[in-house]
């Protein structure tokens, strides 16, 4: 006879008991994601991206970026991307489930993290109202940019991202993202 296996429930609040030691402890539906802490590559990454996106929407005043943010839906989801671009309309000292327009999400893939950035964290950020959400992948060189839930399209040369409801262009050579790397 097979036995059932049991996977722990956890929420918001349990986070709160785990360790800090340097992993990243989400939940998802109250499944438990642990990563480890990421490389230098991974930040560099997350660094240039940030930077782009917030000459792009925090200069002007139209939005904030911040790394790693947060999407928090009590009491079992929170997830923490790199990266997440949101409206400035949120006061500075919003808490994390008060900010519920999620502009752009971006996840730089490590060997540890792939799968459930793929696999799962990309259709939960889709089905949490994330607008648009980029997965970069910095083995091949690209990103892979989701507008729904499912595989998104694959660029290789340059990003583009407009911010929504503001007329705001981005453009990112991937040339820049990986130099060097």
């Amino acid at each position: 006879m097979a036995m059932a296996i049991s996977v722990p429930r956890y929420t918001i609040a349990d986070l709160g008991r785990f360790p800090n030691d340097g992993n990243r402890y989400e939940l998802l539906d109250g499944v438990l994601l642990v990563t480890p802490a990421p490389s230098h590559a991974h930040q560099i990454i997350v660094n240039r991206l940030q930077s782009r996106l917030t000459q792009a929407v925090v200069i002007p005043g139209t939005g904030q970026v911040v790394g790693p943010g947060a999407i928090t839906v009590p009491p079992q989801t929170q997830l923490q991307p790199d990266v997440l671009v949101h409206p400035d309309r949120y006061p500075i000292d919003s808490k994390w489930e008060d900010i519920d327009e999620h502009w752009l999400v971006v996840e730089v893939l490590s060997r540890s993290s792939r799968v459930y950035d793929r696999e799962f964290k990309r259709d939960a950020y889709i089905a949490l109202g994330v607008h648009e959400v980029w997965l970069v992948d910095r083995w091949n060189e690209q990103v892979e940019v989701s507008h729904t839930r499912g595989s998104g399209v694959i660029v290789r040369d340059v990003l583009h991202w407009r911010a929504p409801q503001i007329p705001v262009d981005v453009e990112i050579p991937l040339t820049d993202v990986f130099a060097g790397l």
